[in-house]
């Protein structure tokens, strides 16, 4: 088997992370991971590429719960490939975060916990799901095959309990706390660029934005309607000291709650049309300013909140809020539409690249394998980027729907094929245009 040369050169990119056989069989697992269909284990790629009959097997397992390498190297590389393959030198990189529960049984995964299942939980009920949750950093973009904005993998981090964390003796760490450290790491790995952090209601927490306000980050995040808003505190003179054994204000007086502002008839909205889900366009009502969020014990957080309704009722009221206090209120709301397009990235890689499937038990495996199947996403929009540098490829079309736009199926169906035509068949003196496919070949294809 050879790999095409644009593949081949994204690949080399991720060179320094390995030593000379590591890399190699990383080259072998990340190719028969792409082949395979069903369950991603590692005997399944080893007979999607031929190897079924190596006898030193074990050494391809190894790579996952022996070798000596970094994930954080290798999702540094990832994210510098990500931003200079696919943004502008002076672009905003645009993190998405949001956590998603991988369902896994069995008492050697020693991080399992019970945790909700969002997907089979409704407003009325709550069910809980045995399994492993992650934490997902992606890397918002635009790709030229599709109008809507695609959610690139780079960084997942392992989520534990309290009840694990307590039975491994190790300090609970909560998620605004392995946030902050991503948000570090982050911050680390692209010292020069503007950083925006796009998340759901679990991230607006005034600690997190305390952070990002630290390491030069935007915080994106929805808004409470009954959130403690206050105005700036009053510069200290001869009139406003405090009094003897009082601490100095930190903040102002106290503004309405946003329940209030959408309630009242004397509000001024603004009609605008917004960038929606899928690409779409719709006509919302905006209204907007700036505030301090102040909570009891925690420094104050200047943001600016904006309220968005639907003109014809259709959809809730809701806010949302920046600590970018310059961002306009469209496009904060603009940029928080991009966060759901994680969902749909979550639901291609269970069903397209078998995240749920994998078998590891060993700690080392278990942290490696579903990152590494979260980063192949992108990997494969990179392959199909780069064997289709415009952007136009080729989608199957049926009588019962016309496609426009590629989806994820497609850009894997590229990246299969270019890989499946590189393997070495002999050709029929006969005629050239037939191939002489070995059966062994042929049930390997079948």
């Amino acid at each position: 088997m050879h790999l095409p040369e644009p593949i081949i050169q994204i690949f080399m990119h991720f060179l320094p992370a390995f030593s000379t056989p590591s890399y190699r069989k990383m080259l072998w697992l990340v190719c028969g991971t792409l082949l395979a269909r069903g369950r991603r284990t590692g005997s399944l790629a080893l007979k999607m590429l031929g190897l079924d009959q190596t006898h030193n097997w074990p050494k391809y397992h190894n790579l996952l719960n022996r070798a000596k390498w970094s994930s954080l190297k290798v999702a540094a590389l990832l994210l510098d490939l990500l931003v200079k393959t696919l943004l502008a030198p002076n672009a905003p990189v645009e993190v998405i975060i949001d956590e998603t529960l991988e369902r896994r049984w069995g008492p050697k995964i020693k991080k399992r916990g019970h945790w909700r299942d969002s997907l089979a939980s409704s407003q009325g009920q709550n069910v809980t799901s045995s399994g492993l949750r992650w934490s997902v950093a992606a890397l918002a973009v635009k790709l030229p095959w599709s109008r809507r904005v695609w959610a690139l993998p780079f960084l997942s981090v392992l989520m534990t309990t309290p009840k694990v964390s307590q039975h491994l003796g190790r300090q609970h760490k909560t998620s605004t706390r392995h946030t902050i450290q991503m948000l570090k790491w982050l911050r680390h790995t692209l010292p020069k660029r503007a950083i925006k952090l796009i998340g759901d209601g679990a991230y607006s927490v005034i600690e997190l934005g305390l952070a990002c306000q630290k390491y030069q980050v935007s915080l994106i995040a929805p808004l409470r309607l009954d959130a403690r808003l206050f105005e700036a505190a009053p510069e200290r003179g001869a009139s406003t000291k405090a009094p003897s054994g009082y601490p100095p204000r930190i903040v102002g007086q106290r503004l309405p709650n946003l329940t209030t502002i959408i309630a009242q008839a004397t509000t001024q909205w603004q009609a605008c049309q917004a960038v929606w889900y899928g690409g779409s366009c719709r006509q919302v009502e905006l209204v907007t300013g700036t505030a301090w969020w102040y909570s009891t014990g925690l420094a104050p957080l200047a943001l600016r909140w904006v309220i968005v309704r639907d003109p014809k009722g259709r959809l809730p009221t809701k806010a949302y809020f920046s600590t970018d206090l310059t961002q306009e209120a469209l496009a904060i709301v603009q940029d928080f539409v991009k966060r759901w397009n994680t969902c749909v990235t979550f639901e291609e890689v269970r069903a397209h690249l078998g995240v749920e499937t994998q078998r590891q038990w060993s700690d080392l495996a278990i942290e490696r394998t579903t990152p590494a199947l979260m980063g192949l996403f992108s990997l494969s929009c990179l392959f199909g980027l780069a064997l289709y540098p415009a952007g136009k490829l080729p989608l199957h079309q049926t009588a019962w729907y016309a496609k426009t736009q590629a989806s994820f199926s497609d850009v894997l169906a590229v990246v299969r094929r270019a890989l499946w035509g590189n393997f070495n068949f002999k050709t029929s003196a006969a005629s050239p245009e037939l191939c002489l496919v070995p059966r062994a070949e042929l049930e390997r294809l079948i």
